[in-house]
């Protein structure tokens, strides 16, 4: 008797899923009758609710070109193996790559920003995408995805880690293992908005930590930090030289946008 209710309870589960599947596809079709598909940017409407318009789309600076080997810096030459930017050649950073899909500007930057500050985190789906076809040099198949943490005060006030979202995103695109607890923002740091990089710098000392439980997984395994924005690039290289110190190599970094100014291309 208790087999038999066993095997009732399991078919009506199974009655009960198909049934909601029957009835996913009706209520998606009515909710975008309801509310439409706008592209996240300049909320025109859209096929679907995964993409920008084709207008925003144009507006994305693509980073396409001949970049700096080890910053991933556009370059106005492609020299092979010797196209260093000159801040490269004088400061080798703690990292073996860096690489970013987008320059941040124009419908770039406002997709970032609207993912950031705008409070919707579902947009990291779409950066993850970008990164994930445009940086595949740098995500090696059994690399570790290490997000930029978010210290925990931060965290609570913006109520979501965004390198952390586009690094899960981008875990699923890549089978690749995520680890969210591999270092941790132990000290809290002012905005670094407005901050020139020795600013930068002076700000992110002694804020970043490998946990003594995570070093196990870090020792001669390949990582890549994700973030959602390569700005003067003090965050990604205060995190490398932590990570290289636990045992982690090599270490690459991908980033949906970077910043590009014009007088250190």
């Amino acid at each position: 008797m208790a087999l038999m209710a066993v095997k009732t309870i399991i078919n009506q589960g199974r009655e009960k899923s198909r049934f909601g599947s029957r009835l996913r596809a009706p209520l998606a079709f009515l909710m975008k009758l309801l509310v439409p598909p706008a592209c996240p940017v300049c909320y025109a409407p859209v096929g679907d609710d995964d993409g920008l318009c084709a207008a925003c789309w144009l507006d994305v600076d693509f980073i396409t070109g001949p970049v700096c080997r080890m910053t991933g810096l556009p370059m106005p030459v492609d020299l092979g193996d010797d196209t260093i930017s000159p801040l490269a050649r004088a400061n080798p950073p703690p990292y073996d790559k860096a690489r970013a899909a987008f320059a941040y500007k124009g419908s770039g930057a406002a997709l970032v920003k609207r993912m950031k500050f705008g409070d919707r985190p579902e947009l990291a789906q779409i950066l993850a995408r970008l990164i994930y076809s445009r940086t595949g040099d740098v995500l090696p198949r059994h690399a570790l995805l290490v997000p930029v943490p978010l210290h925990r005060r931060r965290l609570v006030w913006r109520r979501f880690n965004q390198s952390a979202e586009i690094c899960r995103h981008l875990a699923a695109l890549t089978g690749q293992s995520m680890a969210l607890q591999a270092i941790a923002r132990i000290r809290p740091t002012p905005r670094q908005i407005g901050l020139t990089r020795a600013g930068r710098k002076r700000n992110l000392r002694g804020a970043f930590a490998v946990p003594e439980n995570q070093k196990h997984r870090l020792k001669g395994r390949a990582v890549v930090i994700v973030d959602d924005v390569l700005t003067t690039g003090a965050t990604v290289e205060a995190m490398a030289r932590i990570l290289r110190r636990a045992g982690a190599a090599p270490i690459y970094v991908v980033t949906a946008a970077r910043v590009v100014l014009p007088e250190r291309v």
